[in-house]
């Protein structure tokens, strides 16, 4: 049986919020972060977070923070590539990558992309409104192939997925996804507790 590590991509610049680490914004009794935390790490063996920037702001976390492996924010395709790197420095096969904005992410993530991930042991999430690109099983063996594909230009996740016959996990419901990307969004969140 594969027990993934997990990774958190807080690589963005959250703009749309005013920049910071969003994730780190009070909701309920924790933080958006915390409530990802809550969910993710009793699903992966090990736990990592992909934040770019001065890691002595995490540090109370007291997680293994990865930058992005290339400069300029080239977006969550860089953090898995770093996770990726980080897991098989660690003799794990596989990681499994989640949105550090999104307090509502399902509690059978894991054994459900596992499901879904065949053979190779790579899949991505999904929902009534699409396919959620954040959440996915990752095999270590991809990285080289990432990094290429990175090198090369690529930003998508779903083109990369798509190309290796990436696996789909599909999941009822959209707010299992619900991710906070404004101040209103962190409002709704609110709501939903």
């Amino acid at each position: 049986m594969i027990q993934p590590h997990g990774l958190i991509l807080m690589g963005g610049r959250a703009t749309r919020m005013g920049g910071g680490d969003k994730g780190l914004l009070p909701l309920g009794d924790t933080t958006i972060l915390g409530h990802v935390l809550d969910r993710l790490t009793p699903q992966v063996d090990r736990l990592a977070l992909n934040a770019n920037g001065d890691p002595a702001r995490l540090a109370h976390l007291h997680l293994p923070i990865l930058p992005d492996s290339l400069p300029d924010h080239p977006g969550p395709l860089a953090g898995t590539l770093a996770g990726l790197d980080w897991a098989a420095s660690l003799g794990a096969t596989h990681i499994v990558t989640a949105a550090a904005d999104t307090p509502f992410l399902p509690c059978d993530l894991v054994p459900r992309l596992l499901l879904a991930g065949g053979p190779a042991g790579f899949a991505l999430a999904a929902s009534p409104g699409g396919r959620q690109p954040t959440f996915g099983l990752w095999p270590v063996s991809l990285r080289d192939t990432l990094r290429t594909a990175l090198a090369d230009g690529l930003r998508k996740i779903v083109q990369f997925t798509r190309a290796h016959h990436a696996g789909t996990a599909e999941f009822p419901d959209d707010t299992a996804f619900f991710n906070v990307n404004t101040p209103d969004d962190l409002a709704t969140a609110r709501g939903m507790l």
